[in-house]
């Protein structure tokens, strides 16, 4: 009885080392089971932290990008209105000077034909000086050709006076020579007296006459000019 006592309390012995042996590697197990299960939950937990940031951080790129994008239409939106105004300025602009350059050209245009019809006019008074001052140099002329051959019938008349007074002179120095009335010195102071006189009268006429021959030669050259002018 006594060894079988003693076997049972071996046998109870090493089956409570057993346990205990067991229990120890259970305890290993479950201590190792419960820091693999904390580590994955401290995984899960950074796993969802890390999620939860990076969708912070998309959503706040999403505002980022619709910002930029905003920011990025108003400051397109602000260069295309700038560009039409711009546009309408430089429009204005072309308009002020398309206006300005017709205005130029018409008052030109005006000026020009103002300038035309002067000189139209002058052109006009030009030629009417002119007919009147061709009408007074025919006029002149005809007066001239008149005065000159009033003055050669003068000439004529004085010359056949003079030679007739010279003639009688003579003859009555002959006469008066023959009867011996008056001496031959007294005859001869006459008809030189005569004969000087007939000479200064020849020689106005023919001063007279050359100055008339001369004014209308200068009369008929003034004319050329004038014409050469109208031309």
């Amino acid at each position: 009885m006594l060894e079988d006592g003693n076997r049972l309390l071996k046998f109870n012995m090493a089956k409570e080392k057993s346990l205990i042996e067991e229990r120890d590697s259970l305890l290993v197990s479950v201590n190792r089971l419960q820091q693999t299960l904390q580590e994955q939950i401290n995984l899960r937990v950074e796993n969802d932290r890390l999620k939860f940031h990076m969708m912070e951080l998309e959503q706040q790129n999403k505002r980022t990008a619709q910002d930029g994008k905003a920011e990025v239409q108003r400051l397109v939106g602000e260069m295309r209105a700038e560009a039409e105004k711009h546009q309408r300025e430089l429009e204005t602009l072309r308009q002020q000077c398309r206006s300005e350059v017709e205005d130029v050209h018409r008052q030109a245009f005006n000026q020009m034909e103002a300038k035309d019809a002067e000189l139209k006019n002058l052109l006009e008074r030009k030629d009417l000086d002119l007919e009147e001052m061709k009408r007074k140099l025919k006029e002149q002329e005809r007066e001239k050709q008149s005065e000159l051959l009033k003055l050669q019938m003068e000439f004529g008349a004085k010359l056949a006076r003079v030679q007739s007074t010279a003639q009688l002179s003579q003859q009555q120095q002959q006469q008066q020579h023959g009867s011996s009335l008056l001496p031959q010195s007294v005859f001869k102071r006459k008809l030189q007296f005569f004969q000087e006189e007939k000479n200064r009268e020849i020689e106005v006429l023919r001063h007279r006459i050359k100055e008339l021959e001369e004014n209308q030669h200068v009369g008929g050259h003034n004319v050329n000019p004038l014409k050469r002018r109208k031309i």
